[in-house]
């Protein structure tokens, strides 16, 4: 057997190979377009983990006949971009630089990028799982496009764990494969980590193996981005649960840790909305105002206001109704289309609109149904607060 790492066996080489983000590289899409007519330009491919950010990337200047320079902006400096943009290579070939967790690049650094993206010197592919609004300076952003990625569905990790088998040789049973896809929870790059250590343990796929070897590994990843995001996810989750006690453990973690404040703090104010709700509007009061604090104040001060608002958010009555409705919403949105607005809620800046009905029987205070004809009687907020 090969000693080549899973994961590079199973990375695609082009786009007929490539698994998810069909709504970017599908047919008619914007990326598909852009790489079958040769037209690549400065973008920021934002999205969780482990969903073909690199990949895409590579496949994109490779496609493009394009100069691909992969650089780490948890370990590059302004040295290493000066020597990309003053190597030796024809004019006419394109310059594409990928430039991972680009959100970990400070202002400076963004800026001294900027004049090279600015004229074109370099074509910048930047990838990051955090908000580039927050994260990228406005110059540098203006100048990108930016293309949000999914987690993968269940079908496409599915996918994957069929063509690792197939390299491997082996075989994984129903459960085992269910079990699999539960656990990489669309994370392609924890799939394939997963099914490398079992079967380099074991020799096989079977659900025992993969449940053993999954505490081996964090050996395979680099342990502060995974690490990163499973606190995260655990600080989420003791809220989420109300364990105020597992909360300020996982919280002090990530403070110990060195993470960015203003990661943490934004995480809150999601929270606030999503798993609060209106059981507590002032929740979102309070994680706004501890993301003042972060900002004005920073490390070590800021690490009570941080303490102090997740302690308030772990205490919280829970109430998921504000995102439960959006997304039902969401999914009609989805099924439907843009439906017709009812004429009486249209409205009349000219004298036409009027004759045509725009704006006809409308009334401030009105208890009618005010949905599109086709959803007369959805619900989608599910009041379940006790008054």
């Amino acid at each position: 057997m090969t000693s080549e790492p899973l994961a590079s066996l199973l990375r695609p080489k082009n786009l007929t190979d490539y698994v998810g983000q069909s709504h970017l590289v599908g047919e008619g899409k914007p990326l598909k377009i852009a790489i079958d007519n040769h037209q690549i330009f400065s973008m920021i491919f934002w999205g969780p983990p482990g969903v073909g950010k690199t990949t895409l990337a590579r496949i994109i200047a490779r496609e493009s006949h394009s100069e691909l320079h992969e650089l780490s902006a948890v370990s590059a400096s302004k040295d290493d971009i000066k020597k990309i943009i003053s190597s030796s290579q024809p004019t006419l070939i394109k310059k594409v630089l990928f430039l991972d967790e680009i959100h970990r690049f400070n202002k400076a650094q963004q800026d001294f990028l900027l004049p090279s993206v600015e004229s074109g010197l370099l074509t910048l592919i930047g990838a990051t799982t955090e908000n580039p609004s927050f994260e990228i300076i406005a110059p540098l952003l203006s100048r990108c496009r930016v293309f949000t990625l999914k987690e993968l569905t269940e079908e496409e990790v599915g996918l994957i764990i069929t063509r690792a088998c197939k390299i491997l040789k082996t075989k994984i049973n129903k459960k085992a494969r269910e079990w699999l896809i539960n656990m990489a929870n669309g994370d392609a790059r924890q799939c394939i980590t997963m099914i490398d250590n079992a079967f380099t343990l074991y020799q096989n796929l079977e659900i025992d193996s993969l449940k053993n070897a999954l505490q081996n590994s964090f050996l395979r990843f680099d342990k502060q981005g995974e690490e990163h995001f499973n606190l995260i996810s655990a600080f989420i989750k003791s809220m989420r649960a109300s364990n105020v006690d597992a909360t300020v453990y996982y919280l002090a973690r990530m403070i110990k840790s060195g993470e960015d404040p203003k990661f943490i703090a934004r995480r809150m104010v999601v929270f606030a909305s999503e798993d609060i709700g209106l059981a507590n509007s002032n929740a979102l009061l309070l994680a706004n105002q501890v993301f003042e604090s972060v900002l004005k104040i920073g490390y070590p001060e800021c690490s009570i206001n941080l303490v102090h608002g997740a302690i308030y958010l772990a205490q919280s009555a829970k109430n998921r109704a504000v995102v439960d409705a959006l997304g039902l919403a969401m999914k009609d949105i989805e099924a439907t289309g843009n439906l017709p607005i009812p004429l009486n809620l249209r409205n009349a800046p000219t004298q036409l609109m009027k004759d045509l009905g725009y704006g006809q029987g409308y009334q401030k205070y009105s208890t009618a149904d005010l949905l599109p004809d086709k959803l007369k009687g959805k619900k989608y907020f599910k009041n379940l607060l006790k008054k």
